[in-house]
């Protein structure tokens, strides 16, 4: 008897870099009830991991993510919208937790995106693609609007981007991918991509990772917050903190050492 393939596939090299590929292929990585648990799952226990540093993100096959599972949704269209708020509230709370994951998360798009896929790289911290996949925000196409993934597309690719693109739904490429903010390099072939995650994820290593947690819950206090008294009195406890932290403390000092 056969075994079902697991919908998602994680392992830790020795580096530190945890390596998460969605793994439904045969679906172009769509999101299903299992995909989107999986995924929740697996990106908390990795934040939590003190061995992890860095968490890369792709797909098996040919796509990154296509979204929504059409099969899935299908038989969401026949359920109440009492079921249907439920599904919908458990993607929200796997790309929340995405986005406020304390580890540097790295989107290795692979291959074709859309709708929840595109919000799946925007959540993530750094995103690189192949020049030739394609990218859309579907789901209007769909009668659907891209709800739950609006925050954080319009995080990564501004209001501006958004309007057009969620109300079209046409494809783009990775080199207009990279113009509007969604990838931050978008480069020819497979080989370059490994390069170009394997240069990345090196430059991420050599930062302090309490450093990292707070760098990326600074910036979602200081997104849209008004520049105002409580702004600064904020931040600059936050600075104050981590100047006397340990980990501070010890690479100022060797900083300095190898300054001399």
């Amino acid at each position: 008897m056969s075994q079902v393939a697991p919908p998602l596939e994680a392992g830790i090299d020795g580096d530190g870099v945890a390596r998460v590929t969605l793994n439904r292929p045969q679906r172009h990585n769509a999101f299903d009830g299992a995909l989107v648990a999986a995924l929740h799952e697996a990106v908390g226990a990795l934040g939590r991991d003190p061995a992890v540093r860095v968490i890369v993100i792709t797909g098996a096959g040919r796509s990154f993510c296509a979204g929504a599972d059409l099969g899935h949704m299908r038989a969401m269209a026949d359920a109440a919208e009492a079921g249907n708020f439920g599904d919908a509230f458990a993607l929200a709370e796997m790309l929340a937790a995405l986005d406020e994951c304390g580890k540097p998360l790295v989107a290795r798009v692979n291959g074709d995106a859309f709708g929840g896929g595109v919000g799946l790289i925007a959540c993530c911290d750094i995103a690189v693609g192949l020049a030739g996949a394609r990218f859309a925000l579907s789901e209007v196409r769909l009668g659907l609007v891209p709800a739950t993934i609006a925050p954080y597309v319009v995080a990564a690719i501004g209001a501006r981007a958004m309007r057009r693109f969620a109300l079209s739904g046409e494809r783009f490429d990775g080199a207009q991918a990279c113009r509007i903010g969604l990838l931050h390099e978008a480069v020819a072939d497979t080989a370059a991509l490994d390069a170009s995650i394997a240069r990345i994820t090196a430059e991420l290593l050599r930062g302090g990772p309490q450093a990292q947690a707070e760098a990326k819950a600074l910036l979602r206090e200081v997104a849209g917050a008004p520049r105002d008294a409580a702004l600064r009195r904020s931040t600059s406890h936050r600075l104050a903190r981590l100047r006397v932290s340990e980990e501070a403390r010890v690479r100022v000092r060797d900083f300095l050492a190898r300054g001399k």
